[in-house]
């Protein structure tokens, strides 16, 4: 049995962790005879970074695909698609899995042409919705369609996702499973509040830190989070924020900070490796996850798993762990007031903040490994392709 995995490209981001370690999980189960990753090429040094070196000491297990590119490009995206059609027949796959946008529409009617047994679309993220204009919106919800016909099961990294797929006349439930995306719980269930790390990132001992892990880019809510600073440090004197992650608008944020006077308020980590970011979550007080474009924000259980409590808009999957009293609190999009009054609430309430942690910890343990995500889909291959079977 071969399988073989589609994406667009290989940025540091969930949507890539978690392909990874599918794609590395199941190559350690005996049952398949190959397992590979197929991607678009990943500039390192853009501000994104890229995960391709995880593979330089797996041998056979990617290959890149130097015509799938994330921009439009109908000529690049012709040549795309006839090689990935000729990769398919020549290798004969019994399942084609794709990720991501463009990667997961080519792919997809690439393999059907190819006459791809078993054809499967992880959705890590919405490509249509509010967050984008009306035209994007519709293009990208007509392109979803188009290669939903081509796909035999859809998995959903949160059940939102499902719903907001099924509510756009994509597919038939039936067809339809929800694999939460796991990661390595390990490192986050033994990162702690380190002095030592919050003194080199210029933090000091009694600040009350507010992290956030995502890129620097539109939408996932740093201008949110700067709008209430001003107020933020009037309440909360010792608030500092812990900014996760590289992007192209580092620049636009620090010259904002400078502006409003608060860029000592601010650490940005710049981007970081995997392994870097349990340490830095354990310098943390509290998580807020803002984004208004996510699937299920892996930043979210992360934290949690690391006894921390979070905040998030009730966008996509983030109400799926998010749970309000239990490990965090949900706040409106775009209402600065609700958000400011959580972040005041945990800063005078380390009891609180202690007790959704814990809450937390425990209720990511029993759903998140990766060892569970893999099963779940190894054993969703196993289904299909029995059923497939004449």
């Amino acid at each position: 049995m071969r399988i073989t995995h589609l994406i667009t490209r290989l940025i540091v981001g969930g949507a890539q962790e978690n392909t990874i370690q599918t794609v590395l999980g199941l190559r350690a189960k005996s049952q398949w005879e190959q397992v590979e990753l197929v991607s678009g090429p990943t500039d390192p040094t853009l501000p994104e970074g890229s995960l391709e070196p995880l593979f330089d000491e797996v041998p056979n297990a990617l290959s890149i695909e130097p015509n799938l590119v994330r921009e439009v490009s109908p000529f690049k995206d012709a040549l795309a698609f006839e090689a990935l059609y000729r990769r398919f027949k020549r290798d004969r796959p019994d399942v084609v899995h794709t990720h991501s946008g463009k990667a997961g529409i080519l792919g997809r009617l690439a393999a059907r042409r190819a006459g791809v047994p078993c054809i499967i679309h992880t959705i890590h993220g919405p490509s249509f919705g509010e967050f984008q204009g009306s035209l994007s919106n519709l293009c990208f919800t007509a392109a979803e369609k188009i290669a939903g016909a081509c796909t035999d099961h859809f998995i959903g990294v949160a059940q939102a996702m499902c719903s907001q797929y099924l509510a756009a006349g994509i597919g038939t439930p039936e067809r339809y499973s929800t694999i939460p995306s796991g990661f390595d719980l390990k490192p986050f269930l033994h990162s702690h509040l380190s002095k030592e790390l919050r003194h080199k990132l210029g933090l000091e001992e009694g600040d009350f830190v507010i992290g956030k892990v995502a890129r620097l880019f539109d939408l996932k809510g740093h201008k949110e989070l700067f709008e209430v600073l001003p107020e933020l440090v009037e309440k909360i004197p010792q608030a500092k924020l812990l900014l996760v992650g590289g992007g192209p608008l580092r620049d636009a944020f620090e010259h904002q900070l400078h502006t409003m006077g608060l860029r000592h308020r601010v650490v940005f980590t710049g981007l970081v490796s995997p392994e870097e970011v349990a340490p830095l979550v354990g310098a943390m007080d509290v998580l807020v996850h803002l984004s208004f474009r996510e699937g299920l924000p892996r930043a979210l259980p992360q934290a949690m798993a690391a006894g921390k409590p979070v905040i998030a808009y009730p966008l996509d999957g983030a109400p799926e762990v998010c749970l309000p009293g239990q490990t965090g609190y949900l706040v409106p999009p775009g209402d600065p007031s609700a958000l400011l009054k959580a972040l005041v609430e945990l800063a005078a309430n380390p009891e609180t903040q202690k007790n959704l942690g814990q809450q937390g910890r425990q209720w990511v343990q029993e759903r998140f490994s990766t060892e569970s995500m893999v099963e779940s889909i190894h054993q969703l291959y196993g289904r299909l392709l029995h059923s497939a079977r004449p």
